[in-house]
């Protein structure tokens, strides 16, 4: 497998595709979306491969996504990304419907984390890889507030806004 690489401009600025391919559209498999400043997102390395043609697909589904046309990424995900505990988090974030939101305590209690579990549930979200395709955005506080966004609470107002999410009044820590 071949690490390959990409950029597209988006309304969150210009993205970060990173994939792994046997050198073949249909063999690509995503690894990371990022955002520009993202904390602990992906930097291109010596020796990926840039291949923007291997990520059409992908690319397609983004801007359809960004547009409206869109409301759910049919991609295919790299294997192994993630402890056990990270993927079960990751597939409750793939459950949640566009336009909808779940807390960080419901999302625990999908995975059997409730409780003091609720602090994991919040760091296995803060390490989602594929940021918009995995919508861990719409994961939000129990108060209804915007809370930990690895791309910048303003980035996550942005994509539940264009979703058309009720809570995206309120980010947390600004009273409102």
């Amino acid at each position: 497998m071949t690490t390959v690489y990409t950029r597209v401009a988006s309304p969150l600025g210009e993205l970060l595709l990173v994939g792994e391919s046997d050198s073949t559209a249909e063999g690509l498999r995503l690894v990371s979306l990022s955002v520009p400043r993202q904390k602990g997102g992906a930097v291109v390395q010596d020796g990926w491969l840039r291949a923007p043609e291997l990520f059409a697909g992908v690319v397609a589904q983004v801007e359809a996504y960004f547009a409206g046309r869109s409301t759910r990424f049919d991609v295919p995900f790299a294997e192994g990304v993630g402890t056990e505990f990270q993927r079960r988090v990751w597939k409750v974030l793939e459950s949640i419907p566009y336009g909808q939101t779940l807390s960080y305590g419901e999302v625990a209690a999908q995975v059997g984390a409730s409780g003091a579990g609720v602090r994991a549930v919040g760091t296995a979200i803060g390490r989602n890889p594929l940021l918009v395709v995995r919508p861990c955005h719409r994961v939000i506080g129990a108060d209804g507030a915007l809370r930990g966004y690895a791309g910048g609470l303003e980035r996550k107002q942005l994509l539940l806004g264009l979703e058309g999410a009720a809570c995206v009044e309120r980010v947390a820590g600004t009273g409102g």
